[in-house]
């Protein structure tokens, strides 16, 4: 057993050595594709470049102890969360390498320093980014969950330099100082860049996992349904989306025109069924790009919501949802309770993606006075997939 002990702690002690010298080899391809780029260095740009191949190679290698040490010691537990991290880490610090890559080929691509205030900012941008990486790294090699809790806090704090040198970029295309051409590499660059900072949020959920087994959160998300008045159909979308998929997401509706309360009868139904109304109201769709910026998905049902908006933000998806005004009760009067809410369930259903969500799922298919129809199911099916790809 003490051979056998041994065996194990030798080969683990190789998977840690070769992690060490892979993530400090993808730190360094970081640095000089940084100096590169400020220093138009095109040689030492070159050499970032080339010098991916190694760290692909030394990527594989890693995969393939990992792979040949579950399969002789067998291993449990912490051993085995180290392993597991270990195999995803190496795919997070291979994408870190690309993005130096990015910076040498950007390099490559200018034909002169860029402008003082963007070169600024980028320094700005890239010394935050490589001590975030740094950081990582460390706290994945002394096992230490509090550096990596804390690292990992600091990369969720918005960092607005991205956007002055998106602005600055912008305004270097109006005066054409810059070919087009350039102004892309740039763009580039500082994206590969800020995305430093995402991967080095990966390697401390990698660290807490391995130290802890404390597994990443879930993606949540932030859904907005909008209406003109927010009196009626966006709000009864918020209220059945809170009840059946509480975990799933958070909910918000508004209205662009939105009335001075909720219509009587919506507040009847949703009381009947069991959902809160002491605080439902109409709210206002009066949102900066920035307040906008934090919803994955806004959800319009009352067709095309865009004019209503300052722009739909890049990340988030827009969906038109298709929602009768004006059913007809039994007495041939508009009655909310017969139409909208039969449409909405179905619909709503389909924007959580958590398997979790699947019990609130049911419970709100099942409510009878809701109904079955699949009115919006067939159009919302094409909607799933960009979702999930968005989820990953």
């Amino acid at each position: 057993m003490k051979r056998y002990e041994e065996r194990l702690q030798q080969d683990l002690q190789d998977i840690r050595t070769r992690v060490a010298k892979l993530c400090a080899a993808v730190a360094d391809s970081v640095a000089k594709g940084v100096r590169a780029i400020l220093s138009l260095d095109r040689k030492l740009a070159s050499e970032v470049i080339l010098g991916d191949y190694a760290i692909n190679r030394a990527t594989r290698d890693v995969d393939g102890l990992c792979h040949v040490f579950v399969a002789l010691h067998l291993p449990s537990a912490g051993i085995l969360r180290y392993i597991s991290s270990v195999l995803r880490l190496t795919r997070e610090v291979e994408r870190v390498g690309d993005y130096a890559v990015g910076l040498g080929r950007a390099t490559i691509q200018l034909s002169g320093p860029m402008p003082p205030e963007l070169a600024r900012n980028f320094e700005v941008l890239a010394g935050d980014s490589q001590h975030l990486l740094r950081e990582a790294i460390r706290a994945f090699h002394e096992s230490n969950a509090e550096l990596a809790r804390a690292t990992k806090q600091t990369g969720l704090q918005e960092h607005n330099t991205y956007d002055k040198i998106y602005e600055d970029l912008l305004r270097e295309g109006e005066r054409i100082s810059l070919p087009l051409k350039e102004l892309f590499a740039l763009q580039l660059a500082f994206r590969r860049l800020a995305r430093v900072r995402d991967r080095a949020k990966n390697l401390c959920e990698e660290t807490l996992f391995a130290v802890t087994g404390e597994a990443k959160e879930p993606k949540v998300f932030r859904i907005l349904f909008l209406d003109e008045k927010n009196d009626m159909a966006s709000l009864m979308a918020e209220a059945i989306a809170r009840k059946g998929f509480p975990t799933s997401g958070h909910y918000e509706s508004a209205g662009w025109r939105p009335a001075q309360s909720a219509r009587a009868d919506v507040l009847s139904f949703l009381d009947r069924h069991g959902h809160e109304t002491a605080d439902v109201a109409p709210r206002s769709l009066m949102m900066t790009q920035r307040q906008l910026e934090r919803y994955h998905v806004i959800v319009s049902l009352e067709g095309d919501a865009r004019e209503h908006l300052p722009t739909v933000p890049f990340y988030t998806t827009l969906l038109e949802w298709e929602v009768d005004k004006t059913p007809q009760g039994a007495d041939g009067q508009p009655e909310v309770c017969r139409g909208q809410p039969r449409q909405l369930p179905p619909a709503v259903q389909d924007l959580p993606l958590r398997s979790g969500a699947a019990a609130g799922a049911r419970a709100v298919a099942d409510d009878r006075d809701l109904g079955r129809p699949r009115v919006l199911e067939r159009r919302m099916g094409r909607h799933r997939n960009v979702l999930q790809r968005k989820s990953r």
